[in-house]
């Protein structure tokens, strides 16, 4: 299995970033990632104006796929997500959506163990880890890992934990894969500028999937397949998410435009990921189901 040290650390998805290793397709691979701030908070002085905001969103990688050409899809089977023993959450006056009522800064490190995040001393929940950053290189720019678009990458969607096979476009050769951000729990929305930041390991199957049409980023868990869109506005956002999900039922499963509407309106829930970074996410999950009875294989 390769295994990515944190020490390979990207902080934009570029299509000039140097591979930090290769792969076949159909390879396990091994990230090991930092937490958000790249472990620069380790206690609860420290305060989140007083880091090097150069260092960020660390994302590890990127992974070279040697099979992987511009137009190919790049499946990403998250098979195991390992976490650190504690998480870093903060505050501060105009990050996120609770800072707009914040006059002053505040950091928490939240004890992580025994599938657990205890919040104090009433309060504790199960862990449910999952991958904030995870994405491809653009076609030319440079995109912060901070940032989500089309490629992936800052994204945020509380279903990309084990289990789940992300799709991506690959759009430089080798894809050029990378990932980080890992959050012990989060809340849809992530409203206040974080989740329960913390570092491990994310081990994943990278495999190049040739001439499969679906609009990218996709999600596909136990329960629901999902389109995810970013932009400049939640309700962009939304939309971009719902109409790319009606177009994969008219173009994948046949349905005419009124049934794919119709549907989603019916048995879909359209829900927000991300609500504070530049670009802003939502996602439109279907229940698997509707594939299944349509005989549509994700496979």
């Amino acid at each position: 299995m390769v295994t990515i040290s944190s020490t390979n650390s990207v902080y934009n998805m570029s299509p000039d970033n140097t591979p930090a290793a290769y792969a076949e397709s159909g390879d396990v691979v091994r990230f090991e990632t930092l937490d958000c701030f790249g472990g620069q908070i380790t206690n609860e002085e420290q305060r989140l104006g007083g880091i090097n905001w150069e260092r960020i969103n660390p994302a590890t990688g990127p992974l070279f796929i040697n099979q992987a050409e511009p137009g190919d899809t790049l499946r990403v089977e998250i098979q195991k997500i390992e976490q650190d023993s504690h998480a870093v959450v903060v505050e501060a006056p105009g990050e996120g959506i609770t800072g707009i009522k914040l006059t002053d800064e505040a950091t928490r490190i939240f004890p992580v163990n025994e599938g657990r995040v205890y919040f104090n001393d009433k309060l504790s929940f199960d862990i449910s880890p999952m991958i904030g950053v995870i994405g491809t290189a653009p076609e030319k720019e440079s995109i912060l890992t901070g940032t989500p678009g089309a490629h992936g990458g800052n994204m945020d969607c509380t279903r990309l934990g084990e289990g789940t096979v992300l799709y991506l476009p690959v759009n430089v050769k080798g894809a050029l894969l990378a990932m980080g951000d890992m959050h012990a729990i989060m809340g849809d929305g992530e409203v206040c500028v974080c989740g329960a930041e913390i570092g491990g390991a994310i081990t994943v199957r990278v495999s190049v999937i040739k001439g499969r049409r679906m609009p990218l980023p996709f999600l596909v868990t136990s329960d629901h397949f999902m389109t995810i869109c970013s932009a400049d506005s939640l309700e962009a956002a939304a939309e971009g998410a719902t109409l790319s999900m009606r177009g994969f039922l008219m173009n994948e499963l046949g349905m005419d435009i009124h049934s794919a509407g119709m549907l989603l309106s019916l048995c879909s829930d359209l829900r927000i990921c991300q609500a504070v970074d530049p670009q802003k996410t939502c996602r439109m999950e279907v229940p698997l189901e509707v594939a299944e009875k349509y005989g549509y294989s994700f496979e």
